[in-house]
């Protein structure tokens, strides 16, 4: 990632707009300080793949040392395998609440998830137990509530014969690639409708600014007439 490039409004609005759709311990106030401990970031991975974090490993911290040991431990746990490390440097910057750092990080960390939910769903390493993502999703009008069901590799099916425990262990992988589907596309849905929503709002700004000039144009010319 290059944490030098400054990101565009649009990509800012959309990355908000992902963040503030993730049920949080904390409400977003000031994004640099916000994640400058690693908690909430934790809390974003877990919410897409609950087994690839433990939360209690990451507390809420002010001191820059503890910052950066929650840091430490989110890159060595959990980033590393979404190939989303973060550098010693950036990891400092982040702690000390340097301004546009953390966003690059997250519109990338965004990126790694949408990835990663794809690969899952396309790969047969779906039937591991780590690498399932089931999802308790945020509920509202336009999500769909996604249940956290129980893995088949948990249930007691030694009285089924092959044939039953085969049909289920189908209908379990379709379920789980519907799931991940789903979680996709509320992703880029909630994107693009607030990718609409900014140019409504630039296009009543446009309209305002004109009526301005037409009100103004038409003072001007009464007063060159008198």
């Amino acid at each position: 990632m290059d944490y030098d490039s400054e990101l565009s409004e649009d990509s800012l609005q959309s990355l908000f707009v992902w963040i503030d759709g993730i049920p949080l311990s904390r409400k977003k106030k000031n994004i640099s300080r916000d994640f400058s401990d690693g908690l909430l970031v934790a809390e974003i991975i877990a919410h897409y793949f609950p087994r690839l974090v433990e939360i209690h490993n990451y507390v809420s911290a002010s001191s820059i040392n503890q910052k950066l040991n929650n840091w430490g431990t989110l890159n060595r746990k959990v980033l590393s395998k979404l190939h989303c490390t973060v550098p010693a440097d950036i990891m400092r910057k982040i702690a000390e609440c340097s301004p546009g750092i953390i966003e690059v990080f997250l519109l990338g960390l965004l990126r790694k998830i949408e990835s990663r939910l794809m690969n899952n769903r396309q790969s047969t390493q779906g039937n591991t137990p780590e690498s399932r993502p089931y999802y308790i999703a945020r509920s509202s009008e336009n999500d769909y509530a996604v249940k956290n069901p129980i893995p088949l590799a948990q249930l007691d099916l030694g009285s089924l014969d092959n044939q039953t425990r085969l049909i289920l262990e189908e209908k379990e992988q379709a379920l789980l690639a519907s799931q991940e589907t789903v979680q996709i596309l509320q992703v880029k849905i909630r994107r693009l409708e607030h990718l609409l929503h900014l140019k409504d709002l630039r296009l009543q700004d446009m309209e305002q600014r004109l009526t301005r000039f037409d009100s103004v144009s038409s003072i001007q010319s009464s007063a060159q007439r008198r």
